[in-house]
């Protein structure tokens, strides 16, 4: 890579590499060596914008944390159109048909990734599952606002389980993610089980 260039161009190339590794070979190949070369820059570079490697993948972490927000503003956006399985299953299916399985994976396999991200952000659970979690609890709620779920339906169940079972469903595959269909009955028996009317 050549000198000079935008700290911020060689995180972004540093990121994409890792994240390509870790959805190609798993979190145990994710090594600083294996992210310069994949990233086709010299090995200095990860170095030079990082204290160590545990801090170049708890930055990766923080950065993919914060693309939740997007998602999360078009969740609600969604809120009172359409029906409440169809907009959580496109928003399970896009939260989890990115590289969140393989964030998750890695958070667990590293333990002192885990030490760093909840010394960044105290609050408990996994990092990336509690953002979503937070997403889909917030989109209910709005929901439940609007009547579309039963009042008394109880959210801080509800969101926990999706974001489980919709990991679940991704995390258990190999080639493909699981076809539409099959996250949607995920959703409809999850909700159809916490609320009094059949979800909409």
């Amino acid at each position: 890579m050549p000198t000079g260039v935008a700290i911020s161009d060689a995180r972004e190339q540093l990121f994409d590499a890792a994240e390509r590794i870790l959805v190609r070979d798993g979190p145990s190949a994710l090594t600083s060596r294996a992210v310069t070369a994949e990233a086709s820059c010299a090995k200095g570079v990860l170095h030079r914008h990082f204290a160590d490697f545990d801090a170049f993948l708890a930055e990766l972490v923080m950065d993919r944390i914060a693309r939740i927000d997007g998602q999360a503003a078009a969740l609600c956006e969604s809120v009172g159109t359409g029906t409440v399985v169809g907009n959580l299953t496109e928003a399970l299916t896009t939260l989890f048909s990115s590289v969140a399985v393989a964030i998750v994976a890695l958070i667990t396999f590293r333990d002192e990734l885990r030490v760093r991200l909840r010394q960044a952000r105290p609050n408990r659970g996994v990092p990336l599952l509690r953002e979503a979690g937070a997403m889909i609890a917030t989109y209910l709620t709005a929901e439940r606002d609007l009547g579309r779920i039963a009042a008394d339906a109880d959210i801080g169940a509800l969101a926990p389980t999706l974001i489980g079972a919709g990991h679940l469903l991704f995390a258990d595959r190999t080639d493909t993610p699981p076809e539409p269909e099959a996250v949607r009955k995920m959703v409809t028996t999850v909700l159809t089980g916490a609320c009094e009317k059949p979800p909409r």
